[in-house]
């Protein structure tokens, strides 16, 4: 009996690793990522009334979320091989298709961020807020139908506390999104773990963190959320001790899988640039600014963000080259 094998291996981009996505969906989960943790740790802040003691998070990150949100939509615009079907992902809603439900929770961001930043802009930028509300109230031209923008900041500064809640839910929402997006591919080994979404939420909280270090000028603001990262690189740390443990402990393909970062072709990328460089490094001189020595909060910010876009990219490449079926 004569048996018939259809493979699709001559394919350069299934042969011999699978090259369906490139850097765009990697910048993409980074980008996703860092705007969850805006949305997560702004609302934090507001929920606990650290307004005062916090002024570039109450006042300032929120304007970022929206902004790079938008970059991370053209990166996986990009990526479509089918650009100009890309509405079709409004006209459904499959409740097991994981990226139905990141298509909406990407739309749904946006009123959500926009509100966020109407919360606290009169305090953070008064004198833009009453430049414009000068310029509504005289009615005259265009302005007069921007009236709604004035009931927008009473609503927003009203329900301060819920959009707050609601903030940090779709925050949590978009950030996990990010890794259950990979995991949910049973084709890739590499990718088929729970964890993966854990992951992507604290590294994207821990970058979010890192955009407060940057653009702060505030000694104590810098201090506090310099310690909050500590945790948050230990939090880290901690669940890909558990996501190793996970795949050492499973399936052969698994195992064969984890192998690329235990002795494979990514081992470097992952244990010396990401772990070393992207995680260990900046919690150390995280650690050693706390004690008092005079390091600029610049380089462990900029290093942990360095991590955080590093990490996708390892995570998409390992999860392509990893397989079920060795032909």
């Amino acid at each position: 009996m004569e048996v018939a094998i259809t493979t699709n291996k001559m394919n350069h981009l299934v042969d011999p690793n699978l090259h369906i996505w490139g850097w765009e969906v990697p910048v993409y989960l980074f980008l996703g990522g860092i705007t969850a943790g805006i949305l997560i740790v702004v609302s934090f802040m507001l929920l606990k009334d650290k307004g005062e003691k916090s002024h570039v998070v109450t006042n300032r990150l929120a304007l970022l979320a929206p902004v790079l949100l938008s970059l991370g939509m053209v990166a996986l615009f990009l990526d479509l091989e089918h650009k100009f079907y890309v509405w079709r992902f409004y006209t459904a809603f499959r409740f097991t298709s994981p990226m139905s439900w990141g298509s909406w929770i990407l739309l749904l961001v946006y009123p959500i961020s926009l509100l966020l930043i109407l919360t606290t802009f009169r305090d953070g930028f008064s004198k833009a807020s009453l430049w414009i509300d000068a310029h509504i109230q005289s009615k005259s031209g265009m302005w007069k139908y921007l009236r709604a923008y004035s009931w927008l900041l009473d609503f927003s500064e009203k329900h301060r506390r819920l959009i707050a809640r609601t903030a940090i839910l779709f925050g949590i929402l978009l950030g996990i999104y990010t890794g259950i997006l990979l995991s949910t591919f049973g084709a890739r080994p590499f990718w088929n773990s729970s964890i993966i979404g854990p992951i992507f939420l604290v590294s994207g909280v821990s970058t979010a963190v890192a955009l407060v270090v940057l653009f702060s000028k505030e000694n104590e603001e810098i201090e506090f959320f310099t310690r909050i990262d500590i945790w948050l690189i230990a939090g880290e740390i901690s669940l890909f001790i558990l996501f190793i443990i996970g795949m050492l402990s499973s399936s052969e393909q698994h195992l064969k899988a984890i192998q690329l970062i235990l002795g494979g072709e990514m081992t470097t990328y992952f244990w010396v640039f990401f772990f070393g460089i992207g995680l260990l490094l900046p919690a150390f001189l995280e650690f050693m600014e706390l004690k008092g020595r005079k390091i600029p909060g610049i380089i462990a910010a900029s290093l942990v963000l360095f991590g955080g876009i590093l990490l996708r990219f390892i995570i998409v490449e390992a999860g392509q080259i990893s397989t079920w079926i060795s032909y």
